[in-house]
Order: structure tokens, then sequence, then C-alpha cells
């Protein structure tokens, strides 16, 4: 398989203020941030810098945003990959598919970012006979991680933490919790999402209990509708305007 069949391109721009975060969230990310800006300065006074970090919590709340506005705050490069796709019935294939792809981001001294951290530790499970090769598969992703440079960042997202192998889960300086938001906190996500349309397609009924992902997917839905309404009714007035 092709290195980069398995990488995911994204040039999508994102900044830090794009991602609804909780401010002790923000907090953490902007230390992370500044931690890798000021990385010689820290690293001249033998202090660790953070670079391998879990996000982990509820699905469409933010973690991708996340990682690509933590490379774009910093210049870099984001290499996305989604652990789901690469996991390969030939164990060994998959093991060297993502040594290659963690020798490409620390060569370029890119932002790495594994999606769905927990398709390996689902998979150790999943069948007997192929426990002992994914068992090798997570041991050369823990050397991975041990040996990844300190001027390069890792992050890795997982919706379900509680599977995935605890020496995995030690390896992350960081672990930060991302929970479904607050109906306050989504009504401020509305209020910023649907400024930028006129005030007749503001007005929408409003869907709670849900990610910003789903929220962000309903409310697009909605007003695309609600345009298209607009703009039938335009061309009957004026079909009508013009047969009289």
């Amino acid at each position: 398989m092709n290195l980069y069949n398995l990488i995911i391109q994204d040039k999508e721009e994102v900044t830090l203020n794009d991602v609804f975060l909780t401010p002790h969230n923000k907090e953490q990310f902007v230390q992370l941030i500044k931690e890798h800006t000021y990385i010689k300065e820290i690293q001249e006074y033998g202090l660790p810098v953070n670079n391998k970090i879990l996000l982990q919590g509820s699905s469409g709340c933010g973690k991708t945003m996340t990682a690509k506005a933590i490379a774009n705050a910093l210049g870099k490069n984001i290499i996305i990959l989604n652990l789901s796709n690469i996991v390969s019935s030939r164990i060994g294939e998959t093991s060297q598919n993502i040594k290659m792809i963690f020798d490409k981001a620390a060569r370029e001294r890119s932002v790495l970012f594994l999606d769905e951290l927990d398709q390996i530790g689902k998979a150790r499970g999943s069948d007997d006979k192929d426990v002992g090769e994914m068992r090798r598969l997570v041991n050369t992703l823990i050397q991975l991680i041990d040996y990844y440079p300190e001027n390069a960042l890792l992050l890795c997202a997982t919706n379900h933490p509680e599977i995935i192998d605890t020496a995995l889960i030690r390896r992350f300086q960081l672990k930060i919790n991302y929970e479904m938001p607050s109906k306050k906190f989504l009504g401020s996500f509305y209020d910023n999402l649907l400024s930028k349309f006129p005030e007749e397609l503001q007005n929408i009924e409003r869907k709670y209990d849900v990610s910003f992902a789903e929220a962000k997917d309903y409310a697009f839905t909605v007003v695309k509708a609600e345009l298209i309404k607009n703009l039938e009714a335009k061309a009957v007035k004026n079909t009508n305007k013009q047969l009289i």
C-alpha cells in the first residue's frame, strides 16, 4: 500500500479561536504551543517539552480541529492518519506503514495526528488467534512513541480511552478530555456559526444535546433549506410580475 494513500491530506487553516474549547482545555493548548515556540530555551534548562498528547472523549467535539489549530499556530505541516484505515490483515505490513509515517513526521518535524487510537486496542481482543500479532503491533507503536523526537509533536485521539492498552496510555504526558457541550456552550456555538448569515436565516430552531459537529451539520442543513425556500418564493414572485 502506498504510504501517501494512508495519509489524509487536509490544508484547512484553523486557529485555536475557531475551536470551541473549555477555558481549562484552551489554557493547556496555549501552554503547549508556547512550549514548542520556546523549545530551545526550555531545553537549555534541562526541562522536558510535552510532545505526546492524548485527546480523549466524545466524537464531534473538536479533537481533529484542535490538532489542525496547533499545527497552524506553530507553522508546521500536519500529517493526519486514521488508524482504522491502516490496520491490515497483514499485521507486519501495518507495523511497517506506521513506522514509515512516524519517520516521515519526525524527519519533517511535522505535527502527527493519529485518529481513532482505540482501533489498536479494539483489534487486540477481536480475534484470539491474532492477539499475539496485535500485541507486537502495540509494542511497535509504544517504541515509536518512546523514541519520537521532542521537537516533533504527536497528538492522538480516541472516543474510547477505556479500551486502549494501559502501556500506551502511560506514554502520553497530557491527557485532555473532550465532553459533550452544555446547552449554554452550544448556544454560543450556534450564535457564532449563524452570525455570518442574513438575519432572516439566523432564527432557526436549535437542536441541543448534540456534539459541535452534529450541531454544525444540522444548522447548515436548516439554513440551506430556508435559503432555497426564500429563493423559490422570490422566483415565483418575479414570474408573477412578468405575467401581469
